[in-house]
């Protein structure tokens, strides 16, 4: 089958036709595959000239992080990498929710407060059926918050079946420019400071910071921490405010990488001045990322109760990676384990004290959840 290589007779043999033996019969494919494909695509597709080698990379890469089979790990073309920039840093335009993937599904983690998406009366745990006309089932994650997003002024349609709903249903929301809100407070009733926490962006330590020095300054004596519908951010930001109610040293979080190099341990830092506050957290299942964070390792050191429903359990670590033509991947590289060691990727944290509460019950009763954590946390 195969020609003798040349110099067998005298006993050598020739090393570049052994290599190329040697990747024929080989069962793993290799990166030179790529480089085939890409030239037989050039050379032969009937199309090709609308096709750019930009086009064809661009696709590969995305290929590439889609066989990790990782809703969090995606390639961001560089204006994409520009429009996830943007978000993280607190304004973008869109509808204002935070989607993810749950049981395969495109599914609403949370709309941000006062945000287009949470005004139309879209709701956590929301699954997504159609964006338009496109349906959701072969998209990525990535794909469908790319379809979402769009400028201000513009109108999307998303299909949703919601678990209460006996059928799928359509809700029409106009995109703006989504300003992400970080922190409101009040004190409620018997001096118990009222916080909810929307956001953990790169702001929202100092936002914290302003809000947790007023409270030191009035006559509360207690604290409700609402985390509520927040869909995480910045870790770093979660640990800082962590330190506000724990001592130095404790720990926040544990990356676990999972044997790829040593897990990374994040304490708590600063004097602790909320630390003898009583505190109720509340959550549900729009609490996400930081938010989970947050919650866990109060819970964990402190014995903190948690009031409402089951968190998102969205516990994973993404990094960015700029590339050189400012193109990005975000790439999974650990998952967050609470200071007992618990896993919060797909788990999530149960509450202490689980109070279920949909929107009809909220238009009829009012907010069930607050209410139970207020008087929890009074009995402290």
């Amino acid at each position: 089958m195969f020609a003798r290589a040349k110099g067998a007779q005298d006993g050598t043999s020739n090393i570049a036709e052994l290599i190329g033996l040697k990747k024929f019969l080989s069962k793993e494919p290799t990166f030179d595959l790529l480089t085939e494909g890409i030239d037989i695509i050039n050379s032969k597709y009937v199309d090709s000239g609308k096709i750019s080698n930009s086009d064809l990379i661009y696709g590969a890469m995305k290929g590439i992080l889609g066989a990790l089979d990782d809703p969090y790990s995606v390639f961001m073309p560089p204006e994409d990498a520009k429009t996830f920039k943007e978000e993280v840093n607190g304004k973008f335009e869109g509808i204002g929710a935070e989607i993810g993937m749950r049981d395969d599904m495109l599914t609403v983690i949370s709309p941000l407060k006062g945000s287009p998406a949470e005004k139309s009366g879209l709701k956590s745990g929301d699954k997504i059926l159609n964006i338009d006309d496109t349906e959701t089932n072969d998209l990525s994650l990535d794909e469908a918050v790319k379809i979402i997003r769009g400028p201000k002024g513009t109108k999307v349609v998303l299909t949703i079946r919601r678990k209460e709903a006996d059928d799928a249903f359509e809700i029409s929301i106009i995109r703006d420019t989504i300003k992400i809100p970080n922190i409101d407070w009040e004190i409620k009733g018997d001096k118990v400071a009222y916080v909810a926490l929307y956001h953990f962006t790169e702001i929202a330590s100092d936002d914290f910071a302003e809000v947790a020095n007023k409270i030191i300054n009035s006559n509360a004596e207690r604290i409700v921490l609402d985390l509520r519908n927040n869909p995480g951010g910045f870790l770093e930001v979660a640990v800082d405010i962590a330190g506000w109610f724990l001592k130095e040293g404790h720990i926040v979080v544990t990356e676990d990488h999972g044997g790829k190099g040593k897990n990374r341990v994040y304490s708590a830092h600063g004097n602790a001045p909320l630390k003898d506050y009583p505190i109720v957290i509340l959550v549900n299942k729009g609490s996400a990322s930081a938010s989970e964070i947050l919650a866990g390792a109060l819970r964990d050191h402190r014995g903190i109760k948690l009031v409402g429903e089951k968190t998102f359990g969205k516990g994973s670590v993404q990094e960015l990676a700029n590339l050189s033509d400012r193109s990005s991947i975000k790439i999974t590289v650990a998952k967050w384990l609470t200071p007992n060691g618990i896993s919060i990727q797909d788990n999530g944290l149960i509450p202490d004290i689980e109070v279920d509460m949909t929107q009809e019950i909220f238009d009829k009763e009012g907010d069930l959840q607050l209410n139970r954590a207020i008087e929890v946390v009074k009995e402290l």
